[in-house]
């Protein structure tokens, strides 16, 4: 059995639909999940195995895992993709939503790699990539839980670097900044039905004016699946990967600055788009 298995999830749109293609482009098996997998034939049409999965769902982890490793034997990369942005003021969003997305974006990643890990180190092999976010590095008004969810990635995901490396598993965080999707369009209806109407309504409307005027800096889905594949194949890979540019330009003055520092710079230049940007031409 010399032939890579992947299994990514989230794979139904996005990031990770353009991941599954590239890896499939490349010859790899790779099993594509999501909790529906109505829209993915296209996928399944070029190869990929589909499953239906929700990673917040311990069963249907199980379930997936046992399926795999009965079909092909082993995992050798996992993806982590699965993941949705949860806005609203952190007074107005109901403790029941925040732990939801805590469940889909930490506890179910972290129940689906430890499942996983037993067949990597058995192996002596195996990548773990994690799709944190640049905002898992810096914060915005109305998206507390989300980023509490990508800080605490962050550090789940140094920790269990450090724990597998004897057992030849490379764990690697992928730091995407804007990227051309409709995570921006689901986040904002969050921030909208938590804080539409609540005292924190002009700051949700000044969310959905940073949301669209960051349009110009999104990147392209297929950028960032790029740099998951290198991550996947480069015989040292990185601690970490930030796509695009504008990531990378965060990350760099957040290294540089001091707290008090970045939040000034962080805070001048969400004003700066989203009061200073010039208007659509109709």
């Amino acid at each position: 059995m010399n032939e890579k298995i992947v299994l990514i999830t989230g794979a139904s749109s996005g990031i990770g639909r353009s991941t599954t293609a590239l890896f499939l482009k490349k010859g790899y098996t790779v099993y594509a999940s999501a909790p529906s997998t109505d829209q993915m034939n296209e996928l399944q049409v070029n190869g990929a195995h589909l499953i239906k999965l929700d990673i917040s769902n311990k069963k249907d982890c199980q379930n997936a895992i046992d399926h795999i490793l009965k079909e092909s034997g082993k995992i050798d990369i996992l993806i982590n993709n699965a993941g949705y942005g949860l806005y609203g003021a952190i007074e107005d969003v109901p403790i029941e939503a925040a732990r939801k997305q805590f469940e889909v974006n930490l506890f179910g990643l972290v129940e689906l790699t430890k499942l996983i890990l037993p067949s990597m180190r058995n192996n002596s092999k195996g990548r773990i990539i994690n799709i944190s976010s640049i905002l898992g590095a810096m914060t915005l008004p109305m998206g507390g839980w989300y980023h509490a969810s990508k800080y605490a990635l962050e550090g789940i995901t140094d920790c269990l670097r450090q724990e597998v490396k004897t057992f030849g598993i490379k764990v690697i965080l992928i730091n995407p900044g804007a990227i051309e999707s409709n995570w921006a369009e689901l986040a904002f209806s969050h921030a909208v039905r938590n804080s539409g109407d609540s005292i924190y309504k002009e700051q949700t409307n000044k969310l959905n004016e940073l949301f669209k005027k960051s349009k110009i800096l999104e990147g392209k889905a297929d950028q960032v699946a790029q740099v998951i594949v290198k991550a996947s194949e480069k015989k040292r890979p990185k601690i970490r990967y930030l796509v695009p540019f504008h990531a990378k330009f965060v990350w760099f003055i957040r290294r540089i600055s001091n707290e008090q520092l970045f939040k000034f710079i962080s805070s001048k230049l969400i004003k700066s788009i989203v009061f200073n940007s010039k208007p659509e031409v109709k």
